[in-house]
């Protein structure tokens, strides 16, 4: 051990996969772990800096981002909003996600892979950023700006947004993945189905046809690179997990037959049942025609949910925050959805911490797990959360984050990296 390692002791380990420890402890040395056990047979880190706290657990995953920068669940936002206030406000929502304990986060469709730069060079504080860049979708789909004529859509989709990506046929298909690759992502999004944000697609039509997806997979996978499929009908998951897709986005709708090609494909599922409950909310607020599609979907996501746990699916978290300011720093309350669904409080931690990583498919990274050699992505819990899933939907609750070895949130504070900021 050396002079600056970092110890943590905790009343309880929760280490991200397996059983809890009592009387735990973690070493970190530099940006990685290499001890996670129990306090008794820790090794000595003499001249170390040493913390005392109640759980340490590994830092969250939030498998389901945006990063629009938008006020209002709104898309038309991001053709009215000009970038720099889209990138500011979500540079705000990138930190408050670090403060909730969340070290890392998959962002699907935003402006999260620039934002990623700009954390990976340190100019801003924030979780890893594992950017899809825009959403690939085809002409009237999700990915689609229904109002907008296509020229001023094709405008918007060069500025760099980071949502609109509308390709037709297997070569803009293909063209389309290798764009997403150009500016830096790190995962595929798709729109395999229709959402409830846009204005004349159906959450239940499929989009893309079977060698569009083929075609969108191989290439994908040519770089390594996994794909996340949204689907709200059952028509769009079965193509999708067919095409091997790795995981499928809010998987609204499920059958047991649906569920067993998926476990053998090895797809995952990430529900994202904190945006179902939040925007079925906004009734009012969103235009009607949104918040009837919404309606729909939330009639049937909530048994296709237990489903898939029931089935064994794999899970990760995602919250599917997509409006800039108050919703950010709850992201972690889509593990008491997980937990009301049918999980333990142990599994839903399992899903928001060892589980994300696998989102990634091969460019996965050595996380989500306090175990010796892993990335020392740690936070500390004021209470043990397996008695109260809700503590890790409360930032407050979150009192110590190390990313990648570096204290960044202490208690009593905000950020000891605020100023930063």
């Amino acid at each position: 051990m050396t002079t600056d390692s970092i110890r943590i002791e905790a009343k309880l380990l929760i280490p991200g996969q397996g059983d809890p420890v009592p009387d735990g402890c973690v070493v970190i040395d530099g940006d990685a772990i290499t001890y996670a056990g129990t306090s008794a047979d820790a090794p000595e880190t003499p001249g170390g800096v040493t913390h005392h706290v109640p759980v340490v657990m590994p830092g969250m995953w939030d498998c389901h981002s945006h990063f629009f920068g938008t006020v209002a669940a709104d898309l038309t936002e991001l053709a009215t909003t000009p970038l720099p206030m889209l990138a500011v406000r979500a540079a705000r929502d990138a930190h408050t996600l670090l403060m909730a304990g969340f070290t890392s986060t998959r962002e699907m469709g935003g402006i999260g892979v620039h934002l990623g730069r700009l954390v990976d060079e340190g100019t801003l504080v924030g979780p890893n950023i594992y950017a899809a860049g825009s959403a690939l979708g085809p002409t009237a789909g999700h990915s689609d700006i229904h109002w907008m004529p296509e020229s001023w859509r094709d405008d918007l989709a060069s500025s760099g947004v980071g949502w609109v990506a509308v390709c037709d046929g297997v070569e803009e298909c293909i063209k389309a993945v290798r764009r997403q690759i150009r500016v830096g992502a790190k995962v595929i999004k798709i729109n395999a189905t229709g959402g409830t944000m846009s204005h004349f697609d159906h959450p239940d039509h499929r989009q893309f046809n079977d060698k569009e997806l083929r075609a969108i997979v191989e290439e994908a996978a040519m770089a390594e690179m996994a794909v996340g499929a949204h689907c709200h009908g059952l028509a769009g998951v079965r193509a999708a997990a067919l095409a091997g897709v790795k995981t499928i986005e809010h998987c609204s709708t499920l059958d047991r037959e649906t569920a067993e090609l998926m476990l053998k494909m090895g797809t995952m599922a990430v529900p994202t049942r904190h945006a179902v409950e939040y925007l079925v909310s906004l009734k009012g607020q969103i235009p009607d025609w949104a918040w009837q599609a919404q309606a729909k979907v939330h009639e049937t996501h909530t048994d296709a949910m237990r489903l898939a746990i029931a089935s064994g699916i794999p899970i990760a978290t995602g919250a599917d925050i997509m409006v800039s300011g108050g919703p950010w720093g709850t992201n972690g309350l889509e593990l008491a959805a997980l937990v009301e669904a049918g999980m333990t409080p142990l599994q839903a931690i399992e899903a928001a911490t060892f589980n994300g990583p696998a989102t990634l498919g091969p460019r996965a990274p050595k996380a989500g797990l306090l175990a010796e050699g892993y990335d020392a992505d740690v936070i500390a819990v004021a209470a043990n959360p397996l008695d109260d899933i809700a503590l890790l939907g409360d930032s407050s609750r979150i009192t110590m984050v190390w990313k990648g070895g570096r204290l960044v949130k202490s208690p009593g504070s905000t950020s000891s990296a605020e100023s930063e900021l």
